[in-house]
């Protein structure tokens, strides 16, 4: 059989942990993580990170291996998971990545150019437009500059939408171009079943969810992190709306509907940029059954 990645896709809230881990435990092989939120330790409660019992039933690679001061990017992540999948097909021909990070599992599969070094003056002048007209004209700019790159990325999330501009000024081309470079032909077959839901069941797993957070201390999580809240892994869901609280600008209830109706936000937001990749076969993740029936078929084709 030759060397294959099956690859996992799915909205936030899905259901891809599980139906991952018993795919894996049925293959006898291992799972990469590409959950952007989840490389980080302490951040277990907010990212919904495998919790102990999936972690000792199946080997999961790039989960809590950073602290949140620690840097990363989509292009290491690329570097690390192609150094580590000759490793893992020396001793299984298959191997999982699951997870919600849409660029950086685009990476893997697809290939990104290289962005340049961008020029320091450009990043002071965009620093200088947020202090002056806050996230709102860092926003403006971006849809008139890259207008891909503004459909695409966290438009809460100022450091994303600074370093897509200044990537835009300083290189000459839209941000967006290093993301959607040819194909980069790997020497393993890639599989892709995408996993979804209907959107009311998906969305009352999503609130049942943030609830169970809450119960289990993201609370207390946060602030246990809140002297990092400046650095970029902090500026995400569940975390920026805890510190909202804390700050008094919303209520405790107000910060758990927030997290509640951002979260549903991104889930929309993942399926429409996945819906463009027409690699991807689409099942509902309560029919296991089928799922796994189609991928082993697409195993057992590889193997003819």
């Amino acid at each position: 059989m030759k060397n294959t990645l099956i690859v996992l896709p799915g909205p936030t809230g899905v259901g891809k942990t599980a139906f991952a881990t018993g795919l894996a435990e049925r293959l006898g092989c291992e799972i990469i993580s590409c959950d952007s939120r989840q490389f980080y330790r302490e951040m277990k409660i907010g990212t919904a990170a495998p919790g102990k019992e999936e972690l000792a039933r199946v080997r999961h690679h790039f989960v809590g291996f950073l602290s949140v001061t620690d840097y990363y990017s989509i292009s290491l992540f690329e570097r690390d998971v192609l150094a580590l999948l000759p490793s893992l097909f020396s001793s299984n021909p298959v191997a999982i990545m699951t997870g919600g990070s849409m660029l950086y599992m685009d990476a893997v599969c697809r290939g990104m150019d290289d962005i340049p070094d961008t020029d320091p003056a450009v990043r002071q002048k965009y620093l200088g437009m947020y202090h002056d007209e806050g996230i709102e004209g860092l926003r403006i700019a971006l849809k008139m500059l890259d207008p891909a790159s503004y459909s695409r990325i966290d438009l809460h999330n100022p450091r994303r939408i600074l370093r897509a501009l200044e990537i835009t000024e300083s290189s000459g081309r839209p941000y967006s171009s290093f993301l959607t470079a040819p194909v980069r032909q790997r020497d393993f077959r890639i599989i892709k079943a995408g996993l979804t839901r209907e959107r009311g069941e998906l969305y009352r797993r999503i609130d049942m969810r943030v609830d169970r957070m809450m119960e289990e201390g993201l609370e207390q999580e946060a602030v246990s992190l809140k002297q990092y809240r400046e650095l970029n892994a902090l500026n995400t869901v569940g975390y920026r709306e805890m510190f909202s609280w804390f700050d008094g600008e919303v209520s405790r209830d107000q910060a758990v509907m927030l997290i509640k109706r951002n979260t549903r936000r991104y889930a929309r937001k993942q399926l429409t940029w996945w819906n463009r990749d027409n690699d991807i076969n689409w099942f509902d993740v309560s029919e296991r059954e089928m799922i796994v029936s189609w991928i082993e078929s697409r195993l057992e084709e590889n193997c003819s």
